[in-house]
C-alpha cells in the first residue's frame, strides 16, 4: 500500500475509533482517557495490531495536544485571578505538595530510578486531572457547593506550579546540570513573572491586538501565536508547554472566550491523540509487573490527597461534610500525570508503564472516591458515636444528605467542566 494511502487509512481508522471509544466512555459514566489509554497499548509496539504509517503524524499530534491542553488551561483564568489563588491558597498549595510529591520521588529512588526519575516520578502522583474532577462534579452536582472552591484552589495552585515544575524537569531531562537547571528555572520564572505583570497592567491592549471579528483570523492568529511562543521556549529549555500557558494567560476578555470556543475542538481532537500516542509509545508487556508498585502508589496518594482535601477545606472553615468531599474529589489523576511522564520516558523509559498503570487505576477510583468518600467517613464516625453512646444525629444526616448547601459560583469555579476532560461542558467567561 502506497504510504500516503497507509497513512490516511490508519488515521481514519484512529480518530474513528477515538469517537467510538469517547461515545461509550459518556455512555458508562467514565472519563474517556483510560479508554483512550487502552486503545493505544493494543496498538502500539506490542500491541494487537501495531500501527506504523501514522506514528510519526501521531508523535507530532501529540505535541500539538499538550500545547492546546496548556493553552486552553492558561485561558481560563486572568492574571488577577492567579495572584489571587497565590496569595490566598498557597498553605494548603504546599501541603498538597509535600503529602502527594513525596511518595512518587521516594518510589522512584526505592526502584533505583536516580534522582531524574524522582523529580518525574514526583510530578506524576502529585498532580490532580482537572478533567476528571470537572466531569465527576458536574455529573454529581456539586458546582455550586461550599468547598469547590476550595477544590478549585489546590487545581489553581498546582497549574500555576506547573510553569515552574515543567521547565526543572526538562533541564534535568536534557542533562544540562546544575547551572543550566537554574538558568531555565530563572528564566521560567522571569517569563510567569513578566506575563502576570503584562497582563494584569496591560492585558487589554494584548488582547486588543490579538483580537479580530472574523473568528478564521482569530484562530489563526490565536494558535500561530502559541505554536511559535511554544517552540521558543522549547528552544531556551523552558518548555513549550509553560510558553502555550503564558499565551493563554496573556489573553483575557473576550478575546480569550472566543479564542477558547474555536479552539476547544481542536483541543479535544489532538489531546485524544496525546493520549493515545503516549499508550502506543508504551510495550502493554511492561505492565504487568509494575502493577504491584502501581496500585500501592496509587493506595497511599489516594489517602494523601484525600488529607490535602480535608486540610484545605477545613483552613476555609468549611464542614465536615465538605472536607470529607473535598478530599475524595481530588484523587484522580489523568492528563498532566501522562503529560509528565511523556517528557520523562524518552529519559527513563520504566516511567512510562508505571505512569500508565497508575493513571489508569486512579482515572477508575477518582470518581468513586468523590461519590462515597464523605458518606463512608460519616458511617465510620456514625459507629464511633454510638459505641461512645454519643447521638449520631448529625453525623446520619451527613450520610443521608450527600450535598452541601449551594453557593453562588465564583469567577473561578466556571473553570469546572471547560477544559480537560475532552467532552467539555459549556465554558464561563473568564474574569480579570
Amino acid at each position: 500500500m502506497h504510504d500516503t494511502t497507509a497513512l490516511l487509512v490508519e488515521l481514519g481508522a484512529v480518530i474513528l475509533g477515538l469517537g467510538l471509544v469517547g461515545r461509550l466512555a459518556g455512555r458508562i459514566g467514565l472519563s474517556p482517557i483510560p479508554l483512550y489509554l487502552l486503545a493505544g497499548l493494543a496498538f502500539g509496539h506490542g500491541g494487537l495490531i501495531p500501527l506504523k504509517a501514522s506514528e510519526e503524524f501521531t508523535m507530532v499530534g501529540a505535541e500539538i495536544g499538550v500545547i492546546l491542553l496548556l493553552l486552553l488551561l492558561g485561558l481560563e483564568y486572568s492574571a488577577s485571578e492567579l495572584v489571587t489563588s497565590l496569595k490566598t491558597q498557597y498553605p494548603s498549595g504546599a501541603v498538597d505538595f509535600v503529602l502527594n510529591a513525596t511518595p512518587g520521588a521516594v518510589a522512584a529512588l526505592v526502584l533505583g530510578w536516580g534522582p531524574v526519575g524522582a523529580v518525574a516520578l514526583a510530578g506524576v502522583t502529585w498532580i490532580s486531572s482537572s478533567g476528571v474532577i470537572a466531569k465527576v462534579m458536574t455529573d454529581l452536582g456539586r458546582l455550586g457547593n461550599r468547598e469547590t472552591p476550595v477544590v478549585l484552589g489546590v487545581l489553581v495552585m498546582e497549574d500555576l506550579a506547573m510553569a515552574v515544575y515543567l521547565p526543572l524537569l526538562t533541564a534535568m531531562l536534557a542533562g544540562v546540570g546544575l547551572a543550566g537547571g537554574s538558568l531555565a528555572l530563572v528564566i521560567a520564572l522571569g517569563a510567569v513573572g513578566l506575563v502576570l505583570y503584562l497582563a494584569i497592567r496591560h492585558g487589554r491592549l494584548i488582547s486588543r491586538a490579538v483580537s479580530s471579528d472574523n473568528p478564521e483570523m482569530l484562530l489563526l492568529v490565536v494558535l500561530g501565536l502559541t505554536v511559535l511562543v511554544a517552540g521558543v521556549a522549547q528552544q531556551l529549555q523552558v518548555s513549550a508547554a509553560v510558553g502555550a500557558f503564558l499565551v493563554g494567560i496573556a489573553l483575557s476578555g473576550e478575546v480569550a472566550e472566543g479564542a477558547r470556543k474555536l479552539l476547544t475542538p481542536l483541543r479535544d481532537l489532538f489531546a485524544a491523540v496525546f493520549f493515545v500516542f503516549f499508550g502506543l509509545s508504551t510495550n502493554p508487556a511492561d505492565i504487568p509487573p509494575v502493577l504491584l508498585p502501581a496500585a500501592l502508589l496509587a493506595l497511599i496518594t489516594t489517602f494523601t490527597k484525600i488529607g490535602t482535601g480535608y486540610y484545605a477545606a477545613r483552613r476555609a472553615g468549611i464542614g465536615s461534610r465538605g472536607r470529607w468531599r473535598a478530599g475524595g474529589t481530588l484523587v484522580a489523576r489523568g492528563e498532566f500525570s501522562i503529560v509528565i511522564a511523556g517528557l520523562a520516558v524518552a529519559t527513563e523509559p520504566r516511567i512510562g508503564p508505571v505512569a500508565t498503570a497508575y493513571v489508569l487505576i486512579l482515572v477508575i477510583i477518582g470518581p468513586l472516591t468523590a461519590r462515597w468518600t464523605q458518606p463512608v467517613a460519616a458511617r465510620i464516625e456514625a459507629r464511633r458515636g454510638a459505641g461512645g453512646g454519643g447521638t449520631a444525629a448529625g453525623v446520619d444526616m451527613g450520610v443521608r444528605g450527600t450535598e452541601a448547601e449551594p453557593v453562588a459560583k465564583s469567577a473561578p469555579e466556571r473553570r469546572l467542566g471547560s477544559h480537560d476532560d475532552l467532552t467539555p461542558e459549556p465554558a464561563g467567561e473568564k474574569h480579570e
